[in-house]
């Protein structure tokens, strides 16, 4: 079979490898589409994604769709549309029980933190736990459903945002993740969706997935003190400062994206004096069951999607994903 690793910064090759056999409580997929996230762009464009350093040929990719090919047990009938909960919990640990996700000694697919690599998806087979499937209702199609990771994401920060959020939003950072947090708040029903972002053709994709308002980060003023929750998912040090200041008085600010693990330059002044909470919010627990639903329902979070490109032009994807001005969610076709 084909597989995509990465072998180095900007050193990535769709390389031959045998097809895996699955044994005892595991089965073979047949991969369809897998999105790029902001964390395979790292693997590839810098060799690594924080302290994670790839260190043997590894296979990106933790959202992804795929056909069963393959269940030994005969659970799972061949051709069966699944998408997967890419993450294997560490054992229980105290305070944790109602946050698996939290807890140490877990992994997640298409991740270089330990070392043999977890592989990802990014190939035309892979191995998966059965618990880890999640099965496509009738109508969702298998590239609609390559998001349903990424969706989970957005899904869990507004679980860990809490409270109502029925009234207004505010939303830093329109790429893929930041897009995908808009269009849950829509679906989700909030009366008022705002947009921060410094390219306008993120905004315009902000609107088709139910923005009611979009600033131009830079040109427009991005009014203080006026929204109880503010996403932050640009992971900019100046995009935090913004938050912090635009929240409400005793609201809410959500870091979705990920920071920098250094020391960066931010105004949290207004935190004290507006007695905001400033919340960090990590990959999700049960949430991708909610996003397969919501996508389900909700067709038109599809459009988040804006290339689509085969397995054989994955350097390009990259390329194309990497452009925020050019792209949405970035999806390779095996």
């Amino acid at each position: 079979m084909k597989g995509l690793f990465i072998h180095g910064a900007e050193d990535m090759r769709l390389d031959d490898v045998a097809v895996p056999e699955p044994g005892e409580g595991e089965v073979l997929l047949r991969v369809r589409y897998v999105g790029i996230c902001g964390s395979d762009l790292h693997y590839y464009f810098h060799g690594k994604n924080g302290e994670n350093l790839v260190r043997e040929p590894f296979a990106p990719g933790h959202e992804f769709s795929a056909l069963v090919e393959a269940d030994p047990s005969g659970e799972w009938a061949p051709g069966t549309p699944v998408t997967v909960h890419p993450a294997r919990y560490g054992p229980p640990a105290p305070g944790l029980d109602d946050r698996p996700h939290l807890r140490p000694g877990g992994d997640y697919l298409g991740s270089a933190a330990d070392f043999p690599h977890r592989q990802g998806a990014a190939a035309e087979y892979v191995l998966v736990e059965k618990p880890m499937l999640r099965r496509l209702p009738d109508g969702l199609s298998l590239r609609e459903a390559a998001l349903a990771e990424p969706l989970g994401v957005a899904l869990h920060a507004l679980t860990v945002a809490g409270g109502d959020l029925n009234d207004r939003a505010l939303v830093l950072g329109a790429g893929p993740v930041g897009l995908l947090t808009v269009a849950a708040l829509a679906a989700r029903g909030v009366g008022h969706v705002a947009v921060g972002d410094i390219q306008q053709s993120a905004l315009d994709r902000a609107h088709e997935l139910g923005a009611h308002e979009t600033f131009l980060i830079g040109r427009d003023d991005v009014p203080a003190t006026s929204y109880p929750v503010v996403f932050e998912c640009s992971g900019a040090p100046a995009s935090l400062t913004q938050a912090v200041a635009s929240a409400a008085r005793a609201g809410v600010v959500v870091q979705v994206g990920m920071l920098a693990d250094t020391s960066i330059d931010v105004n949290l002044a207004p935190l004290v004096s507006k007695e905001l909470q400033l919340r960090g919010t990590f990959r999700f627990s049960t949430e991708i069951d909610d996003a397969v639903e919501m996508l389900a329902a909700h067709p038109a979070i599809a459009g988040v999607v804006t290339h689509v490109l085969p397995a054989a032009d994955a350097v390009e994807a990259f390329a194309t994903a990497k452009d925020s001005a050019a792209s949405g969610k970035v999806l390779i076709e095996f």
